[in-house]
């Protein structure tokens, strides 16, 4: 009986484990810079509500280049913002973040909480529900996929690969979820080296991170960085 009850909770051990295990978080770099200068790429997720003008309008006056993840979601209810980006198209690189903001994972772990895509066909839906949007607002079709919390269960990777978009991951995160201060938003963005690929948020306007991203952008082009997007590098 007890050895049948630690056989049990060996199993149950295991089986949480690999859950744990499973989740991956895809890095991602750009090519280093050739002429000296450090040379980065921004990467902002808009995820739901709002847009922070403090960072959309330092991108915009400093002729920051970004790509921007927007969910469907996002989409609908910013549709002033939506015109901004489509007036400076030299700017924003317009990428896929998904239809509801929704975990690329199959299973039932709960990334940061958030109840997953479960499964690949619900997977292709959020992939092709994210598109469908950015395809009506922006005529374009997007590249690169990155889905809610940046976590991905391996088939789910494989799966958006089959689909035709290449996963973007991430080589500094600057605002951890827009959950950090202004102060350690705008360290961790200063930090970035020659071929980081900073991911952020655009879409929290009463949180503090969003200052510090804004001041954190200002500080890299005075340093002399070079910003580039997705789509204008071939990331490694």
């Amino acid at each position: 009986m007890v050895r049948l009850l630690l056989a049990g909770l060996l199993a149950l051990l295991c089986t949480v484990t690999a859950q744990a295990e499973k989740l991956l978080e895809p890095a991602l770099h750009i090519p280093h810079s050739a002429d000296g200068h450090p040379h980065i790429a921004i990467t902002l997720d808009a995820c739901s509500g709002n847009v922070d003008h403090r960072i959309l309008d330092v991108l915009v006056q400093q002729s920051i280049p970004a790509t921007i993840f927007v969910t469907r979601r996002w989409l609908v209810r910013n549709a002033e913002t939506v015109a901004i980006m489509i007036a400076h198209p030299d700017l924003f690189d317009i990428e896929d973040h998904g239809r509801d903001h929704v975990p690329a994972v199959t299973g039932t772990e709960k990334p940061y909480g958030i109840k997953p895509a479960g499964t690949l066909a619900a997977v292709d839906d959020e992939v092709n529900g994210g598109e469908a949007a950015i395809a009506l607002a922006f005529g374009k079709q997007a590249k690169w996929f990155r889905g809610a919390t940046a976590l991905y269960s391996p088939d789910a990777i494989d799966e958006i690969h089959h689909l035709g978009y290449q996963v973007a991951g991430f080589s500094l995160n600057a605002d951890l979820g827009a959950s950090v201060s202004t102060k350690t938003a705008a360290a961790r963005l200063e930090s970035a080296k020659d071929g980081d690929v900073i991911i952020a948020h655009i879409n929290q306007p009463k949180r503090s991170s969003g200052a510090g991203i804004a001041a954190g952008l200002l500080d890299l082009k005075r340093r002399g960085y070079d910003f580039l997007r997705l789509s204008d590098v071939a990331a490694s």
